[in-house]
This record gives structure tokens, C-alpha cells and sequence, in this order.
């Protein structure tokens, strides 16, 4: 890979627990050792279940949470050292975000045109014709009629309002889009075609993406590389055709695409035992080994580093990986691990 677009070194967010005692104050461990780079035309799909870390990597990536630790570059530059008005100029100008609900990520007393206008007056992007020019581009580039220009976010389709929040993110024509679960508020009917748009805007416009999701069959069909988080820690990495092929390592991708339903591949589902550990007090050592059912006592002894697997830009972080079809059985031994 040339210099990547995005490249996250180590990274560690905590977040500040709400009420407690005064003499103690939790964080929940949102981030942990933290390592990603995405490239020019690449997109990196994030998975795993709610609470894992996918929305606090996006917000970083998008300068919206600042790790506690760790380093930030954008295109080889450290954004830690700039300042906080530089590194929102940087930022801002140079990455755009879609959010997971266009209802609330869209100021709905603002007209169309004024939402897509405003990324371009903040930066004084161009004249004041050549701005209103950028947005009938915008909205032609996202599939929107001239007509809805005028129209408010309370009277366009859950699917209109994310192809507005999609153009109001390439606005400013950013190297790199994050896009957070973005068809997760809208109708089964809708999603497919604002995947697509996001296919086919990556490709015209040569974006770096990174795409977050709870669907591990979506992910992979987007993405050119899968990432598979689990309690703030990247358990593992795979391209896409690897995932496609049912072939990645660690036992909780292959528990993730276990439980989603496949009429083509069917698999037999991965059920996942014991206590969903607390992102507060994380267990020692791999935090997956309280409901994993390939876990032993050295499991817990201290965090695998990564492992490279046979496929190029394949690597996991397990030490007793799922490598032969006998792995997938079950084991009847209950884990009592605290």
C-alpha cells in the first residue's frame, strides 16, 4: 500500500461513565490498541455487535472523539500535532461522515439546498454562483430531482434524506467517507439502492471508505476488506473474498457469520454461551474468552498479538484459531472464567 489516506497507530478511547461515586470514576474501554490504515479506492468494512467499538472507530477516524493515546494521521500527516483549529480545518475540508440516522443528522428546519450549501460556506469553497452550481451537482450526483431543492427533510423519503446527508458528505469531495450504519433506520426496499449509490460513488470518485455495520454478509459485499471488531479490540482482518469464502480464522467472525441467514451457504448456527463481558471491566486477556467455546486457561493469561494467516493481508488475533471444519464443534465443557 502507497501512503494510506487514513492510518490509526495504537489508538485507546475511554469514555467517562455517567453517575458512580466521586471517589471512583469508570471509562468504559471503548478502544483498545487500535490499529487500521485505508487507502486511496479501498473500502475497509467495520463489523461486530452493538457496543463494540464500531461508532467510537468512525468518530475517530472522523476527528469527532480524540483518542486518550495513539496516533491520528491523515495522507502522512500527525493530526495530534496540530492545533484544534487546524486539525477541525484539516478534518472537515477533507472527510465526510454519514450517519446512521438521516431523520436526526439533518437539521429539518433547513431547506435542501441551504444543508448542501452549508459545507461550502463554512470553508468558502468558490463564489456564491459557482456554490449554487456545486449543489444542483450534488444533488444530480445522488439521484435527487431540481425539484426537491426547496423541500424540508420532513418531506422527503427516509431514503431521499440519506442520499441528501450522502451529498452533503462528498461536498467539500473528501479523500475519505465514513459511513456509519447508514441504512440501518430505513426500509428494507430502500437499503439496497442506497448501497448501491454508495458503491457506484466510490468507484466514480476514486473515495477511500470506510463502511460500519452489524450485518457481516453487508459488509463483506461492500468492502474490499473486513475488519471484525469485538469489546474495543480488533480481533481480525481478512479481505472480503476470504469472508465471502467462509475462510477467516477467529471464532467470533465465524460466529458472526453463522448467525446471519444465507440461502445459498447455509451454515449451522454458533451459539455463543456465557456472560457478554462488561466494556468497564474487561476480562484479562482475550475478552472473547468467556463465550468462546475454543477457550482455555492461557486464553486468559494476556491479549494474542496478530497472527498472519496463508491468505495475503489476513491476520487474526487468537490462540486456538478455527482452521479445520472439526474447530466448529461445540465444546460441552462449561466456562467458568472470571
Amino acid at each position: 500500500m502507497t501512503t494510506p489516506v487514513v492510518e490509526l497507530r495504537d489508538i485507546h478511547v475511554r469514555l467517562p461513565v455517567r453517575g458512580g461515586t466521586p471517589f471512583r470514576r469508570d471509562a468504559v474501554h471503548a478502544l483498545t490498541g487500535a490499529d487500521l490504515a485505508v487507502g486511496r479506492g479501498e473500502t475497509v468494512g467495520v463489523v461486530g455487535e452493538s457496543g463494540c467499538g464500531k461508532s467510537t472507530l468512525a468518530k475517530v477516524l472522523v476527528g469527532l472523539v480524540r483518542p486518550a493515546s495513539g496516533t491520528v494521521r491523515f495522507q502522512g500527516e500527525d493530526l495530534g500535532a496540530l492545533s484544534r483549529r487546524e486539525r477541525a480545518t484539516r478534518i472537515g475540508a477533507s472527510v465526510g461522515m454519514v450517519f446512521q440516522d438521516p431523520a436526526t443528522a439533518l437539521n429539518r428546519r433547513l431547506p435542501v439546498r441551504t444543508i448542501l450549501r452549508d459545507p461550502l460556506d463554512v470553508h468558502g469553497r468558490g463564489a456564491p454562483a459557482e456554490r449554487d452550481e456545486r449543489v444542483r451537482e450534488l444533488m444530480s450526483l445522488v439521484g435527487l430531482p431540481p425539484h426537491l431543492a426547496p423541500a424540508l427533510p420532513g418531506q422527503l423519503s427516509g431514503g431521499q434524506r440519506q442520499r441528501v446527508a450522502i451529498a452533503r458528505a462528498l461536498a467539500l469531495e473528501p479523500a475519505l467517507l465514513v459511513a456509519d450504519e447508514p441504512t440501518s433506520a430505513l426500509d428494507v426496499s430502500v437499503r439496497a439502492q442506497i448501497l448501491n449509490l454508495l458503491l457506484d460513488l466510490k468507484d466514480r470518485l476514486g473515495l477511500a471508505m470506510v463502511f460500519v455495520s452489524h450485518d457481516i454478509q453487508t459488509v463483506r459485499r461492500m468492502s474490499d476488506r473486513v475488519v471484525t471488531m469485538y469489546l474495543g479490540r480488533i480481533v481480525e482482518e481478512a479481505p472480503a473474498a476470504v469472508v465471502a469464502r467462509g475462510e477467516t480464522c477467529h471464532p467470533y467472525t465465524r460466529a458472526l457469520m453463522s448467525a446471519t441467514p444465507s440461502l445459498l451457504d447455509p451454515m449451522e448456527p454458533i451459539r455463543l454461551d456465557g456472560p457478554v463481558p462488561s466494556a468497564v471491566h474487561p476480562p484479562s486477556g482475550c475478552p472473547f474468552r468467556t463465550r468462546c467455546w475454543r477457550a482455555t486457561d492461557a486464553c486468559g493469561a494476556a491479549m494474542p498479538g496478530f497472527t498472519a494467516a496463508a491468505e495475503p493481508a489476513h491476520r487474526y488475533r487468537c490462540l486456538h484459531p478455527v482452521t479445520d471444519p472439526s474447530h466448529l464443534a461445540l465444546s460441552t465443557v462449561s466456562q467458568e472464567i472470571p
